[in-house]
């Protein structure tokens, strides 16, 4: 959970939830920022499988013996949901949009990730729409539920995201996506502790569920204020874990942010260990020099 990444193109997000195993391509998490809440996808079809030839033994007509003969097996074409899910693997959303829609329309798969497209284009509108409508195809999966509370997320609506992802919870309650999630809609409504619980419990299933950059991630919206109380709780996690480097740079980002003071994490007996650390001790002397 302990590893500040570079900033990249995109902000950090909401995490959508499991992706499929052969996943779209991955966006890092922005360090400054609130650890991604995460879309999920799921899969049902499988990939289109390339020609191939196969070689049978065969009897020669000279003498009996076998030889090998080869068979050429027929190209299967791909579906519009393959095609759809290449696109989406060069970050060609809108194409793949176009290619879902020639997918057959009762596929709460393919609604799931149309939802997925149209929310990397930050267009949160249809995003909702397609992942509505993959629930009334099936209402208790909880990749799409998740995904429907990244996007509340995304619109500050952080109430309705905290719903979305108990929700999801219930039918999926050990995801270690779906309680990252939480937690992160929790710390953006100041509600701190049940946030660290939620991290918590999250990292108790998945002890690297913050190192993984294999998720799509759109934007956090999460203030300045927020963002910094996420670094201050991420900090904690990794003296926990015993990644003094990194507990320093997450304090770092939370000082910088304004949400703790020198003070205030010297008084933290959490940060007890870091006491006497060169970079620790450098740290709140520089916040400390007008």
């Amino acid at each position: 959970m302990c590893r500040p990444e570079r900033h990249r193109w995109l902000p950090a997000f909401a995490v959508f939830a499991a992706l499929a195993p052969a996943s779209f391509a991955a966006l890092a998490e922005t360090p400054t920022q609130a650890p991604a809440t995460v879309p999920a996808q799921d899969s049902q079809s499988a990939s289109p499988r390339p020609a191939a030839t196969a070689q049978t033994p065969a009897p020669s007509p000279v003498t009996g013996s076998h030889h090998l003969q080869t068979v050429v097996v027929p190209t299967q074409q791909p579906t519009p949901e393959d095609v759809g899910d290449s696109f989406m693997g060069h970050q060609r959303y809108q194409a793949a949009i176009e290619a879902y829609k020639k997918a057959p329309p009762d596929s709460y798969v393919v609604w799931n990730k149309m939802g997925i497209a149209y929310q990397m284009m930050l267009n949160m509108q249809d995003a909702v729409r397609c992942y509505q409508k993959s629930l009334k195809f099936n209402p208790r999966n909880s990749n799409v539920l998740n995904n429907l509370g990244t996007v509340y997320d995304s619109l500050k609506q952080y109430g309705m995201a905290e719903r979305m992802y108990r929700k999801a919870l219930k039918v999926d309650p050990r995801s270690a996506v779906i309680l990252k999630n939480l937690g992160t809609a929790q710390m953006a409504r100041h509600k701190y502790d049940k946030g660290w619980e939620s991290y918590q419990a999250a990292l108790a299933i998945d002890p690297h569920i913050f190192d993984k950059d294999n998720h799509l991630r759109v934007e956090n919206p999460a203030s300045v204020q927020d963002r910094g109380a996420m670094n201050y709780y991420m900090a904690k996690g990794c003296v926990r874990a015993g990644r003094i480097d990194q507990a320093i740079e997450y304090l770092r980002m939370a000082l910088n942010e304004g949400f703790t003071s020198p003070k205030k994490i010297q008084a933290d007996s959490e940060f007890a260990s870091l006491r006497g650390v060169p970079a620790f001790e450098e740290l709140i002397a520089e916040q400390k020099t007008p």
